[in-house]
């Protein structure tokens, strides 16, 4: 047994107590995590602060509902864990929670300060470098070695993670220095506010005459937005320019659904490139126009782009642009200032001077362009005779194309369970989707109503995020409830957490669609190779699971689910509806592009 146990009298301030008191002096009221050996001082000293902690069952899921809280708050989710196992389980979370941007600040154990450096003395769990396990996930790795060094590096440690772009963080404490007495006063204040990512005045002017002197101003909103806050400075952005907006599955809710001006999220669906590709200036916000974003890479733009990002690796990473570093808010604020506003008449003006233009040029290229030239200059022509469409009237075209193409691909068993989950969710409430072909529907096609209500894992695209991601939701706001939605084989990464949601009694409907394996990967293998490997999966009778945890559960069916899901999300505390059901998705326009 340890030497370094605490004893059952043991009342004396120690390392932990600095760590609690100093996350509750940068305002964090909530942590998450699971107790090990070498975390039991910092665990113990919960119980002398005012902290609220949520347990939960596996390392990697108390990392997701950290994650989900820091999104749905905005600010920083501090997650509790022990050393090596404990630590290393974090991992798959750290990397949604980085590719999402949020905020979380994991706070592991070491083993004693002896052990570190490398030192081989055969401590449980002891690894050569466990920080190194986590420098290529988070934004930044911290270590405190004595008890005097921990409330400075809990505020780095949290300065870094709220720093735009929001991410997860990193902090070691050896066994040791936890269950050290604390030879300093109780931590009384401490100032972790981040520096602003404040654009360039001179790149705001620049990218503001661009806009203003567009034809066809176009906007991508991404997560960015959303992390930000910026959605009331993109509606405006966009009212001024009368640009329309199309935001990534990140982003969905940066910009009202039924805007006259929304693209909606179709993302992966050429028409969609292509209107993105026609803009003569599009403004990237808050986007690296990664894979999903870029459907699949396929997008290549033929007029001048303006990209803002806050995370420097990802601005200009796949398209040359007129690059913005700046938080998304600050910067959209400033273009709402500086650029000019376009009404009616100047939009069809400047359509019917591109559309004498492009026709012009065609005529001098005696019939030699592109096909989309000369596609355009035909549309031109057109564009003389009946009047340039005005920005609402091309969005309205566009998502009317959208919907043709989906409605040819007899896809209404998914349209309709996706729409039962819709009218089923109060307006106001949170979902959150697992890795499952109806959450591949989601990112498409479904309406969240309201900003940062919608969170799912296609940043690093892991199982299980869904149930767990919905717990911390309702640690943040119990009032709501939230749902869950999750495939059978997703489901069974978290499981165990029925017991949290029971334990804490939390209002989420977890909803499972069982059929019966890995459906999307089964689509994936059978479409390349004729035939599935591996994706079938024995499961449990999860009503009957539900119902062992004490959460009630019902079977329900595509004809029953509005209704069930309805009654489910109105009880109080968990819930969980089964739909046994086999979807499809749309079929995909990048590999035919």
């Amino acid at each position: 047994m340890s030497t370094t146990h605490p004893t059952a009298t043991q009342h004396r301030r120690t390392g932990g107590d600095l760590v609690v008191e100093s996350l509750a002096a940068l305002g964090a009221r909530t942590v998450f995590g699971l107790p090990g050996q070498h975390a039991l001082g910092v665990f113990d000293a919960l119980r002398r602060s005012t902290l609220r902690y949520v347990g939960l069952r596996v390392e990697n899921n108390a990392g997701f509902a950290a994650d989900a809280y820091a999104r749905t708050t905005h600010g920083v989710a501090p997650l509790l864990v022990s050393t090596g196992p404990g630590a290393l389980m974090t991992l798959a979370a750290l990397q949604e929670a980085a590719a999402g941007s949020a905020a979380v600040l994991a706070i592991g154990s070491q083993v004693p300060l002896a052990g570190i450096g490398g030192g081989r003395h055969g401590y449980l769990h002891e690894l050569t470098d466990q920080s190194a396990s986590f420098r290529g996930v988070v934004k930044s790795v911290h270590t405190a070695r004595t008890a005097s060094q921990i409330p400075s590096a809990v505020a780095a440690a949290w300065e870094s993670a709220l720093s735009a772009p929001h991410g997860p963080v990193w902090l070691e404490i050896p066994q040791d220095v936890l269950l050290a007495e604390a030879g300093i006063p109780p931590v009384g204040q401490l100032d972790a506010t981040p520096r602003e990512l404040l654009p360039r005045p001179e790149l705001i002017a620049a990218a503001a005459d661009r806009l203003t002197k567009a034809r066809r101003p176009v906007i991508l909103a991404g997560g960015g937005v959303v992390r930000a806050g910026a959605e009331a400075e993109l509606l405006a952005l966009a009212e001024r320019l009368r640009a329309p907006v199309a935001t990534t599955f990140g982003g969905k809710g940066a910009f009202p659904w039924e805007h006259p001006l929304s693209l909606q999220s179709w993302l992966e669906d050429r028409y969609t490139t292509t209107f993105l590709e026609d803009a003569d200036t599009l403004l990237v916000v808050g986007s690296g126009l990664g894979e999903l974003s870029s459907n699949y890479h396929t997008f290549r733009p033929l007029g001048q782009v303006v990209q803002i990002e806050a995370d420097l690796g990802k601005l200009e990473s796949n398209h040359a642009a007129l690059g913005i570093h700046a938080d998304a808010r600050a910067a959209l604020a400033a273009l709402v200032q500086a650029v000019g506003e376009r009404g009616p008449r100047d939009t069809v003006a400047d359509e019917a001077a591109e559309a004498a233009e492009v026709a012009e040029e065609a005529e001098e290229d005696g019939g030699t362009g592109g096909a989309r030239e000369a596609g355009e200059a035909g549309e031109a022509g057109e564009a003389r005779e009946a009047g340039a469409p005005t920005p609402e009237a091309a969005v309205s075209a566009l998502l009317a194309r959208v919907h043709d193409r989906i409605a040819g691909q007899q896809l209404d068993l998914e349209q309709r369970i996706l729409a039962s989950v819709r009218d089923a969710l109060p307006d106001g409430a949170v979902s959150c989707w697992d890795m499952t072909i109806l959450a591949y529907w989601a990112w498409s096609a479904f309406d969240p109503r309201r900003t940062n209500a919608l969170h799912s894992a296609q940043g690093a695209g892991g199982l299980g995020y869904g149930f767990p991601a919905a717990l911390g939701v309702a640690v943040a706001d119990p009032g709501q409830p939230v749902l869950a939605v999750s495939g059978d084989g997703g489901a069974m990464y978290s499981i165990a957490e029925l017991a949290t949601a029971r334990q804490y009694d939390l209002p989420v409907t977890w909803l499972i669609v069982d059929d019966g394996g890995y459906g999307i990967l089964r689509e994936y293998m059978t479409d390349a190779f004729g035939e599935a490997t591996a994706t079938e999966l024995t499961r449990p009778d999860f009503v009957a699971l539900a119902g062992s945890f004490g959460v009630p559960a019902v079977r329900t069916s595509p004809e029953r689910l509005r209704t069930d899901l309805a009654a489910a999300l109105a009880a109080p505390g968990p819930s969980v509806v089964v739909l046994p059901a086999r979807l499809r998705m749309f079929a995909p326009t990048h590999l035919t592009s």
